[in-house]
């Protein structure tokens, strides 16, 4: 596993604010290797040794891998001693002076896509407050991945669509062609803008957004020429996409995490900035300007 791998950074993250919320002084995780049935620890935080690093916990083995076949939370008090997990990693566990440890898992649509892990040098309980924590910490990854997937499926539709919209305009000029293939275009488009301001990574960001480019095959036109297209904020055109796909203000709102009122804001700007009076007009024009497929 690379150490740019999708959703490393995710797990490195989780780590640093389970230490910091709970004090425990090592947390450390990874994500299961495609295709395989384990996980690759790859971030620790907090560690004196290189023992765990780039261990592979096979499902049913060990703490994690106990955590990872019934896919929820496990924990024991001493390591070494516990007669609740095997114990085919003591020497590792041991090296790093490891005695009470928590390990949880990153599920993601019933899959186990990872596992966080944390520790204390001591045998204790590590109590409610710790797991809850480490808990939180793992539904964060796990929200982190679905977007991950869902922008992978959407760069998916939104490529090929892509492909479609630049051939439709080089055969026939600016008019944009009808049907229930053009409107998958715009649901592909409205979808990628709603998620772009979710994604943390830069560089994901801006591969989506790169994608929602070959949607509009006349934003680059519109933009060299200074037209209204160019004038429009990124949040005008996002509510503008959502108007184009059929979505009310307040579905709007929801796909984007925006109040109803600030929707119709941003849609009143727009409006203005495109000199239309309605809803639909305000689409019309942005489609002309190049700002919507």
């Amino acid at each position: 596993m690379t150490a740019d791998a999708p959703g490393v950074m995710e797990i490195r993250g989780a780590l640093a604010r389970l230490r910091r919320g709970t004090g425990l002084p090592v947390a450390f995780g990874g994500l299961v290797d495609a295709g395989h049935r384990w996980i690759r620890i790859s971030e620790l935080n907090g560690n004196d040794t290189a023992a765990l690093r780039s261990l592979a916990v096979t499902a049913g083995n060990g703490l994690g891998g106990k955590a990872i076949a019934l896919a929820r939370p496990c924990a024991v008090v001493d390591y070494s001693s516990s007669q609740q997990i095997s114990h085919e990693y003591d020497a590792a566990v041991a090296e790093e002076g490891l005695r009470s440890v928590l390990a949880v898992p990153v599920v993601v649509r019933r899959r186990v896509r990872g596992v966080l892990y944390g520790a204390l040098r001591s045998a204790q309980p590590l109590g409610d407050r710790v797991l809850a924590a480490a808990v939180a910490a793992a539904r964060d990854v796990e929200q982190a991945l679905v977007v991950r997937d869902e922008v992978g499926e959407l760069l998916a539709v939104g490529a090929a669509a892509g492909a479609a919209a630049a051939d439709a305009a080089r055969a026939g000029g600016a008019a944009a062609p009808a049907g229930a293939g053009w409107e998958q275009v715009r649901e592909a488009h409205a979808a990628l803008r709603a998620l772009a301001p979710r994604i943390g990574d830069p560089a994901l960001r801006a591969e989506l957004l790169a994608v929602c480019g070959l949607l509009t095959p006349g934003a680059a036109g519109a933009g060299a020429s200074g037209g209204v297209g160019a004038a429009l904020t990124p949040r005008e055109v996002d509510v503008l996409a959502c108007v184009a796909a059929g979505a009310t203000n307040a579905g709007a709102g929801e796909r984007l995490g925006l109040g109803v009122e600030t929707v119709k804001s941003y849609l009143r700007s727009a409006m203005r900035k495109l000199g239309a009076h309605t809803r639909g007009e305000a689409v019309a024009a942005a489609r002309r300007a190049g700002a919507l497929p």
